[in-house]
């Protein structure tokens, strides 16, 4: 199939894609600021710069979204049929690096989380997700607390 825009509108349109504050990672931070859960965001200092940090749970979350991270199984992690090769390499580095950014995470002794754009979709599934996240962040707060008894 043809790509039926031109190579200046097919840039313009790629150029508006954001890494950061996306409706999906907007969502998730509004449910989770909702549970009284407070964050830093995009913490420069950490591999791969996460979209939400607990500094104080040692917890790194990742709002991935479905296209660019290849969700398995997930209807929007489609792959372009023009250009195939270019984009099957791209998502293979992707992948590649999420991969070796939460390996280095882990080794720093940090706990990686990731959520992905389709668990965000809709005002409940980012409700159910952000409570799904709440729990987690609260099991480990306890087991911080536990642990230094």
């Amino acid at each position: 199939m043809t790509d039926f825009l031109s190579p200046a509108e097919r840039s313009d349109r790629m150029s508006r894609i954001r890494g950061k504050d996306t409706q999906p990672e907007l969502a998730l931070r509004k449910v989770l600021h909702r549970l009284g859960l407070r964050y830093r965001l995009h913490r420069a200092g950490l591999p791969g710069k996460p979209d939400l940090v607990f500094p104080r749970y040692r917890i790194a979350v990742f709002v991935h979204g479905c296209f660019w991270h290849r969700h398995d199984g997930c209807n929007v992690a489609t792959t372009p049929k023009s250009n195939t090769h270019f984009w099957l390499e791209k998502f293979d580095k992707n992948v590649a690096r999420d991969a070796r950014v939460a390996t280095d995470l882990q080794a720093l002794g940090w706990m990686v989380l990731v959520v992905w754009e389709c668990e965000l979709a809709s005002a409940k599934k980012a409700q159910e997700t952000g409570e799904r996240i709440y729990k987690m962040i609260q099991s480990r707060a306890q087991g911080i607390v536990s642990a230094t008894d």
